[in-house]
């Protein structure tokens, strides 16, 4: 079997997008294995997925660095020191900058069908719209706001009595298992980027990454 996929996780918070990846790559069919996981905070569960599980950690905080460019610097240099073939925002909160951006792959998701609802509030603003059906995407991160271009997407529809939370809890349900199941597609198979068109696979005249 060829080697596995390295993968960089970041997170913020809880870790369930971790854990799904951690969990997964556990398999050796799975084609991805977690090289390491960062942070922008201590103390985080995420952190602790991480070291329960052999995974090293690192944390880069933004007010350690006099400026915001000097801590997109230090993270970018920190994620490439274990050479990701890619890296997965998984609830990280931090917009990642230039150095990273330009140097890796980073795949990111949102609790909405982009382009619709971007930013913090995917959920509440699909509600607040009265849409019937919403979802999640799985996308290339950018220098934008969920601006980048666009894996994959599944529908979740909107129920009678959704609140934020309800809706929101049955969103990540699906955002975890579309993104386990988007990693290892393109750790096993590589992919190709054309302008906002992701491919994943191998094509004929093409080279995939």
């Amino acid at each position: 079997m060829s080697k596995a996929g390295r993968l960089v996780v970041l997170v913020s918070g809880s870790g369930t997008n971790l854990q799904a990846l951690l969990d997964a790559s556990a398999d050796p069919a799975y084609g991805a294995e977690v090289v390491a996981v960062g942070a922008d905070r201590d103390g985080i569960e995420g952190l602790a997925r991480a070291t329960r599980a052999g995974v090293p950690t690192f944390v880069e905080k933004l007010g350690d660095h006099p400026t915001r460019g000097e801590w997109d610097e230090a993270i970018a240099a920190r994620i490439s020191s274990y050479e990701p073939d890619l890296v997965v925002s998984a609830g990280f909160m931090k917009i990642l900058g230039a150095p990273t951006l330009e140097a890796h792959t980073v795949l990111n998701t949102h609790p909405a069908l982009l382009p619709s609802f971007p930013g913090a509030h995917g959920v509440r603003d699909a509600l607040a719209h009265g849409v019937k059906v919403t979802g999640c995407t799985v996308m290339l991160a950018d220098a934008g706001v969920d601006s980048g271009p666009i894996v994959a997407q599944e529908a979740v529809p909107v129920l009678p009595g959704d609140d934020e939370a309800v809706l929101h809890e049955r969103i990540k349900v699906v955002e975890r298992r579309l993104l386990v199941e988007i990693v290892g597609r393109m750790a096993r198979e590589g992919w190709t980027v054309s302008g906002r068109t992701v491919r994943i696979g191998k094509e004929t005249g093409e080279e995939s990454k």
